[in-house]
């Protein structure tokens, strides 16, 4: 069996993250799943509670089940590490007070990592801030390759592509190439610039063709998919759930069995040796193709001036992070 753990598994998005792992609908339907749950011990009465109704699901896939709140128990010898517990987001709060909260867990799961889980390991981070996490979580885990380590901005490609079809009125999946550049945060570039879309008379035109209408693509879109996040905080008075439990299936699939030929996926990964002038050492999202596990940049996609920038900046956001929270780690 494949060894799957969740953390944060007592909360919001693992609620809706676990059933689709149990079931198959993530790693194939005739890989059978053995699913560890990691959570604080305040919440060990509501794992619990998750362990029963995952019981009386009846899954034939799933082997075992794990509940815990021992790091060395939850990360011995996994196959995926699926990383969503972290001190949540609320309404108002900025990400540099998160950054500082979060930075602590993230040091001490890569140590876990590093001590317990297989050195073959893929680690997924979806709390926030992800792309500093995972490459906090990456340091602390010398011996497993920082190419195994990825954050989720699979939820903001999502997003991205069902704008467009939504402006279109064409179902999601006929938007593709549309990806992500950067942070998973308000400074993440949303780029439609190379995407595709393919109508219903199965005719392929250029997202920019398509649409029509540049400031739409350049302003709005871009704004919406970047607020996106919040926009769900003020309405739902919590954050994504559903949509991140989706994206992060998502991501997970496309990384285990890889991406459709003709498509790109955004996965925040090392940024080391890209071609697009992205610094060295940071998590960074990029367009990717994955074939046997293996994530590769899809390289020389034009870009124009104002897309640079916009690289730029988000660059820019993530090396502030990663220095605060290097330093962080070392007070």
């Amino acid at each position: 069996p494949l060894r799957v753990l969740v953390t944060g598994a007592a909360g919001q998005i693992a609620y809706s993250l676990l059933f689709p792992i149990a079931n198959g609908d993530v790693f194939g339907k005739e890989q059978p799943i053995v699913l560890v749950m990691l959570d604080i011990p305040q919440m060990v009465g509501i794992l619990e509670g998750v362990c029963m109704e995952l019981q009386d699901c009846a899954l034939p896939l799933l082997k075992e089940v794990i509940a815990t709140d021992k790091e060395e128990v939850a990360f011995k010898d996994l196959d995926y590490a699926l990383l969503v517990g972290a001190m949540p987001r609320r309404e108002g709060m900025e990400r540099k007070d998160l950054l500082k909260a979060n930075v602590k867990i993230f040091q001490s799961q890569g140590r876990a990592l590093d001590q317990y889980a297989k050195k073959t390991c893929k680690v997924v981070v979806v709390g926030n801030p992800a792309n500093t996490n995972a490459l906090i979580c990456s340091k602390f885990a010398p011996s497993i390759p920082a190419k195994n380590f990825s954050a989720l901005t699979r939820l903001d490609q999502n997003r991205a592509r069902a704008q467009i079809a939504a402006y279109l009125g064409l179902p999601c999946n006929s938007v593709s190439r549309t990806v992500i550049w950067g942070n998973h945060s308000n400074t993440q570039f949303p780029d439609a610039s190379n995407g595709v879309v393919r109508g219903l008379d199965g005719v392929e035109k250029s997202v920019y063709d398509a649409v029509a209408n540049e400031e739409w693509l350049k302003g709005k879109f871009l704004t919406t998919v970047q607020q996106r996040g919040a926009a769900v905080i003020k309405a739902r008075k919590l954050s994504s759930a559903m949509s991140a439990a989706k994206a992060i299936c998502d991501h997970a699939r496309d990384w285990h069995f890889g991406t459709p030929a003709s498509d790109f996926v955004s996965m925040a990964v090392i940024s080391d040796g890209n071609g697009y002038g992205v610094q060295n050492n940071l998590m960074y999202s990029f367009p990717l193709t994955i074939s046997n596990g293996e994530w590769r940049i899809v390289e020389g996609l034009n870009l124009n001036d104002w897309a640079k920038e916009k690289l730029k900046a988000t660059e820019a956001e993530l090396i502030e992070e990663r220095d605060t929270a290097l330093s962080v780690c070392e007070a």
